[in-house]
């Protein structure tokens, strides 16, 4: 089985994108920070089925360049802070 969460920080790596590299989120005045291994690390949690499709939107995203990159990342990074306070009110 191939290792998708290397193979999308290996891409990184190629394209000169630093995996430390961070998104911040504004949540109700507070800042929450992720880096860009973080995201991957927490989508590789998935179904294999996510994770080929998590790589081949990152993929995508670096056609685009540095804009597609940063967009790619933040839109992740929301969608899991969204989930995750979803699942919070949800308790």
């Amino acid at each position: 089985m191939i290792n998708v969460a290397n193979d999308c920080k290996r891409l990184l790596l190629e394209h000169n994108i630093n995996t430390d590299s961070n998104i911040d989120f504004d949540v109700n005045g507070k800042v929450h920070s992720m880096s860009f291994e973080d995201i991957i690390d927490i989508y590789m949690q998935a179904s294999d089925e996510s994770k080929l499709v998590f790589f081949s939107a990152l993929e995508k995203s670096i056609i685009l360049g540095e804009v597609g990159i940063e967009n790619f990342f933040e839109g992740m990074g929301q969608l899991l802070l969204m989930t995750h306070l979803s699942e919070k009110f949800e308790s």
